[in-house]
C-alpha cells in the first residue's frame, strides 16, 4: 500500500504483487479540505489508514516523504499527517518504509523532476489503467507502492520501521 499523505488530501494505492508482478487494487482519496480543525483532519487520516489496513491487509506500506518546503507551518502539517499515518501502520505492525518525492518519481519515469502528470501516465501505461482520477493524489499515493515494488530488495532507498521500537531507536531526536 502506497501514502501520499496530505492535510487537504491523503492519496493512497494498493497493489498486490503476485508471482513478482504487480496488479492494482485500488486507488482512491480521502478529501479534507472540507474540515477546519486541524486535530480532526489528522484523527480522519488515522482512522481511515486503519480501515485500509484492516480491508486489504497490506504486507507493507510505501509512504511519500515530506519535502522540504519554504512554508515551516505547511511542513509541520504535512508532517503530523504522515506521522499519523505512519502511527496507524505501526499499530497493525506492518512495516514502513518512506520514500522522498524524487525517488518516486525517478523509479516511475526515470526522471526524478517529472511531473504529477507525467507520473500518473506512466502508472495509467504500466497498470492498464482505464481512466486517471481528477485528482492526482492518489495516484501520488500509488505511485508509492509501485515504487516500494521496484526497489524491493533494496532497501536502503528508504527508511523502513518494522515497528515502534525500530522507529525509535532510529529516530532518538524525534521523541521527547
Amino acid at each position: 500500500m502506497g501514502i501520499d499523505p496530505g492535510t487537504q488530501i491523503m492519496g493512497f494505492g494498493i497493489i498486490k504483487v503476485i508471482n513478482k508482478k504487480m496488479q492494482f487494487v485500488q486507488m482512491n482519496e480521502l478529501v479534507l479540505k472540507k474540515y477546519d480543525d486541524p486535530y480532526l483532519k489528522l484523527k480522519l487520516i488515522f482512522e481511515r489508514t486503519l480501515e485500509l489496513i484492516d480491508t486489504y491487509h497490506p504486507d507493507e506500506i510505501a509512504i511519500e516523504a515530506p519535502f522540504y518546503a519554504k512554508n515551516v507551518q505547511s511542513m509541520l502539517k504535512l508532517g503530523r499527517a504522515q506521522g499519523v499515518a505512519m502511527a496507524a501502520g505501526l499499530s497493525r505492525q506492518i512495516p514502513i518504509t518512506e520514500y522522498l518525492p524524487k525517488k518516486i518519481k525517478m523509479a516511475i519515469t526515470g526522471n526524478g523532476n517529472a511531473s504529477k502528470e507525467q507520473v500518473a501516465k506512466m502508472l495509467q501505461g504500466v497498470l492498464a489503467l482505464k481512466s486517471l482520477p481528477k485528482n492526482l493524489d492518489s495516484t501520488d499515493g500509488l505511485a508509492a507502492a509501485v515504487c516500494h515494488f521496484y526497489n524491493a530488495g533494496r532497501v536502503e532507498i528508504g527508511t523502513t520501521y518494522t515497528g515502534w521500537e525500530a522507529f525509535v531507536k532510529q529516530n532518538p531526536k524525534k521523541i521527547g
